[in-house]
């Protein structure tokens, strides 16, 4: 299997990305370390992070979600829908040999083995089937990275926040505002989040899960607010009270990877029983 994403881009693959997000939250970091860890990042890293910050503007997520969030890519079972992500890793990659299939039950298993609600151990698995925006033909930064509202002033809180400084949006006065184009406590629900994996899932999903799996699903990747407290003059008392399921799936997004690789033949029953439970056999992407 050869690998899809193009070698010009900045990351070798994707992971590279969760990998220095687990770094930055290691059990036991202080703030000077995260800092520290930030400015000695690798290069393709921190170039990646220049173009998702240069390139993610208010009126590139308006269009990416015109493009996707209409759910016009064809019907899929989950389980094709994994298997078109598994076309993501490629077999020359000396680091790892699971499947992207095999990452995602490294996650979900987790959650189940913790004995958490079958609802949650179902987010696990799906968290990260929007990285097939890379196999639309998406760039690595509208895909995956930390995420954050477009519209409005861009906090420090935010990974790299000097790149900003050539955001076309930086000669919107408009968007500079504390609050830019929203309204005080406005909602998360109503912002409109860095275009990416996070927020396509979340809408293919819509339909069919709880509110507590559509926050752990859209907001997982806003560090910014989830680790840091930053735009909390945008959230509301729904936001407020949906933190702590962001916060404890979020546990199991940074560190399962190092647990045993799952057997996918052995467990398709159970996971055929799970979407069955909350999901119908076609599902628009």
């Amino acid at each position: 299997m050869s690998a899809i994403i193009p070698q010009a881009q900045p990351l070798a693959k994707l992971d590279q990305w969760d990998d220095f997000v687990e770094g930055r939250y290691r059990e036991g970091k202080s703030e000077a370390e995260f800092r520290v860890y930030d400015a000695s990042a690798t290069p393709g890293v921190a170039e990646f992070y220049r173009l998702n910050h240069e390139g993610q503007t208010v009126a590139y997520v308006l269009g990416k979600e015109k493009e996707y969030f209409r759910l016009k890519k064809g019907l899929k079972t989950v389980w094709e829908a994994a298997e078109f992500l598994n076309t993501l890793v490629d077999d020359s990659d000396p680091d790892t040999d699971l499947t992207q299939i095999e990452h995602l039950l490294q996650t979900s298993e987790a959650i189940r083995r913790d004995g958490h609600p079958r609802w949650m151990v179902l987010t696990g698995f799906l968290h990260d089937l929007g990285k097939c925006l890379c196999l639309y033909g998406e760039p690595q930064w509208g895909v995956v990275g930390d995420t954050f509202p477009v519209g409005c002033a861009w906090s420090d809180a935010i990974v790299f926040p000097e790149y900003f400084a050539k955001n076309p949006d930086k000669l919107v006065p408009e968007y500079q505002t504390k609050y830019g184009i929203y309204e005080p406590n406005c909602g998360l629900e109503n912002v409109h989040m860095s275009f990416g994996h996070d927020g396509y899932i979340a809408e293919v999903m819509k339909p069919y899960l709880q509110i507590e799996s559509l926050y752990m699903l859209r907001f997982h990747s806003f560090y910014p607010w989830h680790r840091h407290g930053a735009y909390e003059h945008l959230a509301n008392e729904q936001d407020r009270a949906m933190l702590q399921w962001v916060l404890k799936f979020n546990q199991y997004d940074l560190y399962s990877k190092g647990h045993a690789k799952p057997s996918v033949k052995e467990l398709k029953p159970y996971y055929d029983e799970l979407f069955a439970e909350f999901l119908p056999e076609k599902i628009a992407w």
